[in-house]
């Protein structure tokens, strides 16, 4: 059984996780980790679609040992490789499940910071003062 994967470099880089909580780096983080998401959640489709035809080629490849006449052992281990692929595509589709479900979280999250924030920010950015550090009245 060969795989058609390949790793393919995305070229995004992780959002660092620095002290930065300024409006548009909080916007920015969050499109890359959406963005990030989106890509993985790709990426573990075409691995699903994978491990299935794989799997579909050891069931066939265990009928076609069996057919031969060949030593039952080598039925077992043929039929066991398929097994194991099913479970894989099983705990792969949990996987794209769980970074599907954060992809949309995430995005949720964007929209609700813009909408909470995005006007106060643009207060902010378009007047001639300096504004104080956030926390400064709480002193």
């Amino acid at each position: 059984m060969s795989s058609e994967l390949t790793p393919q470099a995305t070229g995004a880089a992780p959002a660092p996780a620095d002290g930065d909580n300024r409006y548009k780096a909080v916007q920015a983080k969050l499109d890359t980790l959406g963005r990030a998401l989106d890509d993985a959640g790709l990426g573990l489709e075409e691995l699903m679609r994978s491990i299935k035809k794989n799997a579909k080629r050891a069931e066939d490849a265990a009928r076609d040992v069996a057919n031969a006449d060949l030593d039952p052992k080598f039925v077992e281990l043929t039929s066991n490789v398929a097994v194991a692929l099913g479970g894989a595509g099983v705990q792969v589709k949990k996987l794209h499940d769980t970074a599907q479900e954060t992809a949309d979280l995430t995005h949720e999250t964007k929209r609700t910071h813009s909408k909470l924030y995005g006007a106060l920010d643009d207060i902010r950015s378009n007047r001639r003062e300096k504004t104080p550090k956030p926390g400064f009245f709480n002193r």
